[in-house]
Formats: structure tokens, sequence, C-alpha cells
């Protein structure tokens, strides 16, 4: 992955000699930005990406621009200047003639920064969907910016303190959901946003927010467009000879595969991973799309020993606590890939994010439904419910169903399972806010251009799933193996067109993506159609059962973090308990989110 990197004193002189005097700003940060490149360049030689994947700079006796990523431009002279020279002229001439709004001209993956010293102004922004990360941190005039975190608070003037709100939002969501960070101060960009920063002022806000308008054509017309559309979102691509695609077996990766075969010259190669574990191993479906669209398959089986191993590389790659446990395999299936010499990966992230393919969406579409009872009708079945024990179901349904979107999606995560207290400690948990975690689910919720149930979701998923989930997990992991990779269920057409479609058809009743199956009926085999969703999924809390190296070294991260004052050491004892007794895979999930952030604890040097 492309890594941008800058320090710029927005005041002018600051007391810190490392800091950019007004005299020397564009040609100190030029230096700064320019070393980092370099030892970027280095690296992705190394890893086969090639220089152009390195960041872009333009300077000039008034602005400095860097932006990293692969954008395309729907101004024509700005297309012609970016063909000619490189994207980072094309966006100083973009801002130059059209300000701000020049983000309204750029489109596909990028993050980038621009500076005007001599007004002390500056410019941040990342892609709609948020491909590329960038964050920041902007204290007393000084703003310090990155695609990674280490690089920020190497400056010697940002704060490097752990914030504990960051912990807590991490074993609420797994991740930290942007905005937040892991350290105090620094900042990450949503998807769609910019910050604009000039002097002591500091703003932000989206630019970009998904049309969900519906379309006025028949659905027969929208479904003869799908294939158009994902092939070209394949084609715009360019997948060559060292490029392969992940294949899970599922509709999404089953679809890239598909298409990318369509358009190749050559026999595709894919790359799936297998699990010698009841209810994971999903190589079957793998083989089924295999042999209906005639590629070759490389197969290859993690193992309780690959687990162990890649558990620190992982801890020190993700520049702040990650805990999707499918980073494993994504890592394998990357490695594999580069093994066999691909430098490029197609990924099928992205497909149930606009074509509503997450199972909450049946599940909370149930629980809507409830909202269009008439109150008389409430008034009269609430209190049979509550008052007849048979009728336990009901009453849970009831008791879901007035719970307000988004805050219903919470009603089955481990913190809210038991109270906080019995969780964390209560020193950790005076130094948090509770609520924020799902403030902001709210307010992206209800930032959705829509008043639609089932467009809301995907909204908010498009944010947490995808944003700062899913991606997060490939990118980093394809980083880490040395390979690039495209997500072509993710290019701005198919978006837009997807976004269109009335949520009626996405959804017919409770069937996923009946729209989508429905379109690909006579592409994908029958068997890929049917099969239910899981992807990469690892069996961590089953193999910690049944592997004796995998649990000791389980529990010994355990033990260390007990003594960090976060979490309740009880509770420590109980979820291990829990877990011994047989409920390995659900308690699994805790112990794997637990000692994933002990290891980045250790990795990254935080006592």
């Amino acid at each position: 992955m492309s890594t941008i990197y800058g320090w710029f004193s927005a005041m002018g002189k600051t007391s810190d000699q490392n800091c950019i005097d007004q005299q020397s700003t564009v040609s100190k940060l030029l230096s700064n930005i320019h070393s980092c490149i370099a030892k970027h360049k280095n690296i992705a030689e190394i890893a086969g990406y090639g220089l152009k994947n390195a960041p872009s700079v333009y300077r000039s006796s008034r602005l400095l621009v860097i932006i990293e990523g692969d954008p395309y431009w729907s101004d024509e002279e700005l297309k012609k200047i970016a063909n000619r020279s490189d994207s980072a002229q094309a966006l100083a001439e973009g801002f130059l003639r059209y300000g701000r709004l020049v983000l309204n001209k750029i489109h596909g993956p990028f993050s980038f920064c621009i500076i005007e010293p001599e007004r002390h102004y500056a410019l941040l922004a990342i892609d709609r969907l948020g491909i590329r990360p960038l964050a920041y941190y902007f204290k007393h005039g000084l703003l310090v910016f990155g695609s990674k975190l280490d690089h920020i608070i190497a400056h010697p003037s940002v704060n490097k303190a752990i914030d504990p709100q960051g912990i807590f939002n991490y074993l609420y969501a797994h991740m930290i959901p942007s905005p937040g960070s892991i350290y105090t101060g620094i900042c990450k960009l949503q998807p769609g946003e910019y910050i604009e920063i000039e002097s002591k002022k500091h703003i932000g806000d989206f630019y970009w927010r998904s049309d969900y308008t519906e379309s006025s054509l028949s659905k027969k017309t929208l479904m003869e467009q799908v294939h158009a559309q994902l092939e070209q979102s394949v084609a715009v691509c360019v997948p060559d000879q060292q490029t392969g695609v992940f294949l899970s077996g599922g509709l999404d990766s089953s679809t890239v595969t598909g298409f990318y075969q369509k358009i190749a010259d050559h026999k595709v190669d894919a790359f799936t991973m297998g699990f010698d574990a009841e209810g994971y191993d999903e190589m079957a479906y793998a083989r089924i799309v295999a042999a209906h669209f005639k590629i070759n398959l490389h197969e290859y089986y993690v193992t309780p020993v690959d687990v162990l191993n890649a558990i620190p590389l992982i801890a020190q790659t993700y520049d702040e606590p990650f805990g999707n446990a499918s980073a494993v395999p994504s890592y394998y299936c990357a490695k594999f890939a580069r093994e066999r010499g691909m430098t490029r990966l197609l990924a099928g992230d992205g497909g149930d994010e606009i074509f509503a393919g997450n199972s909450r969406y049946a599940k909370q579409k149930l629980f809507e439904y409830y909202s269009f009872l008439p109150g008389c009708v409430k008034a009269v079945v609430e209190p049979i419910a509550n008052t007849i024990p048979y009728l336990g179901k009901l009453q849970s349904y009831i008791e879901q169903a007035n719970i307000n979107m988004p805050d219903r999606l919470e009603t089955y995560n481990f913190l809210h399972r038991s109270p906080l207290l019995d969780f964390f400690t209560e020193d950790f948990l005076k130094q948090i806010d509770p609520e924020l975690p799902i403030e902001n689910s709210r307010l992206t919720y209800n930032r959705a251009n829509t008043d639609d149930f089932v467009k809301r979701m995907l909204h908010l998923d498009g944010k947490f799933t995808l944003a700062d989930n899913d991606l997060r997990k490939v990118n980093g992991m394809c980083e880490l193996a040395g390979v690039m990779v495209q997500y072509p269920m993710l290019q701005e057409d198919l978006v837009k067109f997807s976004a269109g479609i009335p949520s009626k058809w996405l959804m017919q009743g409770f069937e996923l993506r009946s729209f989508y199956k429905e379109s690909m009926r006579n592409f994908l085999p029958k068997e890929t159609l049917t099969k239910s969703k899981q992807g990469f999924g690892l069996p961590f809390g089953v193999w910690m059962a049944q592997d004796k190296e995998l649990k000791q070294f389980s529990l010994d991260n355990l033990f260390s973090f007990s003594k960090r004052g976060i979490v309740n050491p009880v509770y420590i004892k109980n979820i291990i308990q829990l877990h011994q007794e047989g409920h390995s895979s659900y308690y699994g999930v805790m112990i794997w989110l637990l000692i994933m952030l002990e290891q980045w604890f250790i990795a990254h040097q935080v006592s």
C-alpha cells in the first residue's frame, strides 16, 4: 500500500525545532515527504508494486500537493493533465480552478493533502468509499497527517498517549471505527469526508453521500444492466497475467472470478482457503466455481500453527488494534498468491453492502414490520405478551422491535450482555463514554440520503462493516503479503447503479440479495446462488480448545492482559471457563479480541 506523510505548521513558527517555519515550509515539508516516499519506493520495488504506486507529489511557489491511490477525473482538462503528467499536478490544477469543489471532479480510490502555506491552509480528503485511509493530528497550529498512524506519532510534538476510548471502541466494535483512533488527538477521515484547516479554523464535512433516489427504470431493464455494470467494473481494474482473485465460493468472489475470466485472454488464477474444522470449510464451493468458469484454482488449508505464526505479524502490521479474525486466512491467501507469482489480487468485498446481502438485513426487517402496527393493536398485544409465560419469544420480539435503529443492531453485542462493571475495571470506565460507539452509529445511520430502512442499513454497513473493517482487513493483509488489491464491486459506477435499485427489489420479502441472485441466475453456479454466507471465517475458538500450543499461547496472553487494569480479571477467568465448557466458538470471539489487543500492545511497545 502507498503511504503519504507530512507535517505543516498552520500558525507559522513553533517552539519545536522539527516543525516548519513559514520561510521554508514548502521545501522542508517536501523533503519530509520525499524521504518517506523514497523509503516506501524500496518497499514497493521489493513487493513488486512498481514505483507508480508511490504517492504523487506536486510543488509550486503556491501549493504543495500529495496524493496517493489510483484516482480518475470527471473533468476532461484534469484528465488530460493527469495522463500527461500525474495525479498530483491534476489535483493542483483542479484546486486552483475549483477550490474545495475539486472533490466533485476526482473519483476512485485516493487520499490527499493540499497545502497552501501563504494562507496557512490545508485540505485533506479521502475517497467516497474509504478505500484509501488518511488520519491527522491538529493542535496549536501544527498539522501532522499520514495514511498510517505510526507515521503520525513519529513526530516529536504529537501526543502518543493511548486513548482509553479507543480501547473501549475496539472491544465494542472489534475494530476502532473512524473518526476515532487508538491515540489521543488523532482522527481518521471517514468515507467521503474532507477536513479544511485555515489558521486556527478547523472544519470538516462530507463532500459525498450516496444518492439512494430510486431509479425510474423497470426491474427487467435494471436486471439487464447488471452484467454490463459488473463486467465494466472488473475491466477497469485492467487485470493482467500477474493478477489473481480471492475466491471463497460466495456470491461476490465468484462473480468477480467469472467476469474476470470472461474478459481475460488467459486462464485466471484464483486462490482459496480451507479449514479442517466442521462448519468452516467452504473449499467445495470454490471448486464448484472453478469448474464452472474453467479457471486455475490454488488451494491452501490454514492450520493452528499458521494462526500462531500470523498473530504477531498481524498485530505489528495494523497501526491500531484490529480484531477481525479472518485477517489470518486473508493474509495466507494473499501470501499464497504472491508465492505463485501474483502481484495483484481482485477481491469481492462490497457486494453485500451495495446489494443487501448481510443476514441482519432480513432480521431487522422483521422487527421493522412491528412499527407499522396501529397503536391500538400494540396496546392489546404487548400486555398479553408480558403476562403469559409461554409467549416468551413474542415478548423478546416486541422488546427488540421497540428499540430504535441502529441501536437495535447492538442488542447482541458482547458489551451489552452484562453490566459494564462486570466486564471493565472501575478505573477504566471512569475514562470513557460508553455511549460514544452507538452515537457514532446513529450519526452515520441518520446521515444517509434516504428514509428507506434497507438503504439506511446499507449506508451504515458501507461505513462500519466495509470501510472500517473489511477494507482495512484486506488492505493490511495484502500489504503484509506484498501484493496490491483492487475491489471491482466498489467501482463508483456500480455503486451508483446499485444505490438506485428500489429496496423492495434488492430484498424481496426476507430473501437477501434477491435482485442480484435473479440477475446472476444464468451466470453463477446454482450451488453458489443458494449457499449461505460465510467467507474466510476462522475457527479460532474451536482450534483453541483442540490445539495445546494455541491454547497455551492464548492463556498466556489473557493472563498478561488481565494485569493491564482494563478488563476485570474475574471476567477473563469466566470466559476461559465458559470456553472450556463447550461454548468454544462463541467465547472464542472475545478471547481473540483480547489476545489481539494484548499482542498489539506488545508489538507497539505499550506498557
